[in-house]
C-alpha cells in the first residue's frame, strides 16, 4: 500500500502523533495518508473530555474501548489522528481540540488553513 509523503504542515518530516494508543489511518502511530483514507485522518489532537463528548454526540465515540477493533478508548491527554473535516467541524463549533503540528499531515491543509491550525497549536511556543 503507497503512502504519501510524510511531511508536516511545515514541510519538515511527520513526526509521530501517538504510539500508546497507537494511531493513525494505517496504524502506524503517525497520521500517514493516502489516496484511500477518505476522512483525511491528518491532524495530530490532544483529546480533551469536551471534545470526546462532541465527538460522541457527532455519532463517533472516541471514549468507549472497542477490543475487538484493538481500540482501548481515549482519554484525556491522549493524543489522536483526527479526520481534518472532523476537527474543521469542531473548529467551527468551538469545540476543537487543540493540535500538534509538527506531527499533523501536510494534507490536512487542503481542508484547515495553518492560520487556523496555529491558533490551536500545542506545539508552538
Amino acid at each position: 500500500m503507497t503512502v504519501d509523503e510524510s511531511i508536516n504542515v511545515f514541510d519538515e518530516p511527520l513526526e509521530p502523533c501517538s504510539e500508546a494508543p497507537v494511531t493513525g489511518f494505517f496504524r502506524d502511530g503517525c497520521c500517514n495518508t493516502n489516496d484511500q483514507d477518505v476522512g483525511s485522518h491528518t491532524v495530530c489532537i490532544e483529546v480533551t473530555q469536551k471534545f470526546s463528548e462532541y465527538s460522541r454526540f457527532k455519532g463517533n465515540d472516541l471514549s468507549t474501548p472497542v477490543p475487538e477493533f484493538g481500540f482501548p478508548g481515549l482519554t484525556e491527554g491522549d493524543r489522536w489522528c483526527l479526520c481534518a473535516a472532523r476537527w474543521k467541524e469542531a473548529q467551527e463549533q468551538e469545540m476543537a481540540p487543540r493540535v500538534h503540528l509538527t506531527r499533523t499531515h501536510k494534507k490536512a491543509l487542503e481542508i484547515i488553513s495553518l492560520d487556523i491550525l496555529r491558533q490551536y497549536a500545542a506545539d508552538l511556543n
